[in-house]
């Protein structure tokens, strides 16, 4: 598939009334859970085409150029508006978590089997224990303040149990970022560092908002913790991205990735209802791209050539369960990191920044959110809410009536 050799349809035939914007809802009780994987993946797709192209008309001055930018982010907004109310009006925040982790999951397990760079597979890899650990958590307080099993939420497809514990993810700020990307990286690449750029940006935001919105103490304190990993996620993985790319350039890529997914989506989704609007955004989002390569065009005169030489996509992103991945990926678990390189703890020194910083917020740990949902569930239940397949692969990490909080944290 070759979006560049597509007829596009006419960008003023785009624009949705307002009965059409609001959508039938799927079934949380009856949706296959990567029905809602993909919805949360594509509304945050456009969060970040709304955000990137707000931020480029910061930077610009030709209007003409402003004119064409604020065309396409109308009709982006137009599709995240329609995508945030596939969301029912039942299903609760908290449930809607448990979709946005393991949304982290199951995507960051995909791209990472795909990627052709070490340090991109090993950022992947290294976030994606972070993203496992924060499914548990969220999955314990679910079952403890309303009585719901996450794993009916996410199906057999994604296991819950401990991964890298939540106390021991919190770095110094200088240990978040990794080195710059290349021009020259592969194009699946780069994709997959937009596309996980903007999926961990939109769960920044989300709890950003929810955590002062949420109905418990507990609730709030854990959604300011997550959300704190979440910042360093999105400061990791958009470090990850070439600095040397133009706004124009970027445009392109962006436009390229959202008729990927919409297309990936396409072909993997078993909803027809929601199908359909895959369908429809496809040719939307074709037609955006066919106005990016003809602004790139006009106003910086390239081609869209310079950008994505060949124009054939890569293989569809399809989601399926990534268990034995992320159990292999596991012998990371005790890993952190020194500047941009992942190592165990044990490897770093004695003085080493990370250990300031973990004195400075978890210089308490009975007072880490993280903790205290672990150790309340335990005490209440006897032992933590899992839901594995076989027992954890880390030892450390079998125990169910105590939380761990040395791994990764403490050198052993």
């Amino acid at each position: 598939m070759n979006p560049f050799t597509l007829t596009p349809i006419k960008l003023t035939d785009a624009f949705m009334s307002w009965q059409k914007i609001y959508p039938k809802p799927y079934d949380k009780m009856d949706i296959d859970p990567y029905t809602r994987v993909r919805v949360i993946l594509m509304n945050g797709t456009e969060f970040e085409a709304s955000t990137f192209s707000h931020q480029f008309q910061r930077h610009e001055s030709n209007n003409d150029l402003r004119r064409e930018l604020a065309l396409l982010r109308r009709q982006e907004q137009q599709q995240q508006k329609r995508l945030s109310c596939l969301k029912p009006l039942n299903e609760t925040v908290l449930e809607h978590t448990i979709g946005y982790e393991q949304l982290a999951v199951d995507l960051t397990a995909a791209l990472a089997q795909r990627v052709t760079c070490p340090h991109v597979k090993s950022s992947l890899d290294f976030a994606l224990l972070e993203d496992f650990d924060h499914l548990y958590r969220y999955a314990d307080l679910l079952e403890m303040e309303h009585g719901i099993y996450a794993e009916k939420l996410v199906g057999s497809y994604t296991e819950i149990m401990p991964g890298r514990p939540t106390i021991s993810e919190h770095r110094n700020p200088y240990d978040a970022l990794c080195a710059p990307g290349k021009a020259d990286a592969a194009l699946f690449d780069k994709m997959a560092v937009q596309i996980i750029t903007a999926a961990e940006q939109q769960t920044m935001n989300f709890y950003m908002n929810v955590c002062g919105l949420y109905t418990s103490d507990l609730g709030r304190r854990l959604y300011q913790e997550i959300g704190q990993i979440e910042e360093q996620h999105v400061t990791q993985y958009a470090s990850l991205m070439d600095p040397n790319t133009t706004w124009l350039e970027n445009l392109v890529m962006h436009q390229y990735v959202e008729a990927y997914l919409y297309y990936s989506c396409m072909l993997d989704e078993t909803d027809e209802n929601v199908k359909k609007v895959w369908e429809e955004f496809f040719q939307m989002e074709v037609a955006h791209l066919h106005k990016a390569a003809e602004l790139l065009k006009r106003f910086e005169n390239k081609e869209w050539q310079q950008v994505i030489p060949e124009g054939e996509f890569p293989a569809p992103i399809k989601f399926q369960s990534n268990i034995a991945y992320v159990r292999d990926v596991m012998k990371m678990a005790h890993f952190t990191a020194e500047k941009e390189v992942f190592k165990p703890v044990d490897m770093l020194p004695k003085n080493y920044e990370f250990f300031q910083f973990q004195q400075a917020v978890n210089s308490d740990i009975n007072t880490v959110p993280s903790h205290q949902v672990i150790d309340l569930y335990i005490q209440q239940n006897g032992t933590d809410y899992r839901a594995e397949t076989a027992p954890n692969p880390i030892p450390a990490l079998q125990n169910r009536r105590m939380d761990n909080v040395s791994l990764g944290r403490v050198p052993q």
